[in-house]
């Protein structure tokens, strides 16, 4: 797997059962979450740009998608300072990319 699931082990105790809870959520809420980025970014409501991109950097995080976790950090960053929404535009497609890679390698790791 490409992504590392140690904090999610370390937060479990190795429960698998509770891991795959976890994914699960990340797998149904990220998406909707994602939308609402984008809209966001689409409209430069710079709060909501904060709002979402903050709720998906500490799942980003806990399920080690580092990339993302990173990018959602400048965002917020992007979104509380200069404003710069061509470098929001920019993160975002690159935390896209690397959200649907982790959705596809989810999927597989609960089948």
């Amino acid at each position: 797997m490409k992504y590392s699931l140690d904090k999610l082990n370390e937060l479990s105790g190795g429960d698998n059962e509770f891991n795959a809870s976890v994914i699960e959520t990340f797998l149904l809420e990220t998406p909707e979450d994602l939308a609402k980025l984008q809209k966001s970014v689409s409209n430069k409501e710079f709060d909501l740009i904060y709002q979402f991109a903050h709720k998906i950097k500490p799942n980003a995080d806990l399920l080690g998608i580092e990339t993302v976790r990173e990018h959602m950090l400048a965002m917020e960053g992007h979104a509380r300072g200069d404003k710069d929404i061509d470098a929001i535009n920019s993160l975002l497609k690159e935390a896209e990319s690397e959200l649907q890679n982790a959705f596809s390698e989810f999927k597989a790791y609960l089948r």
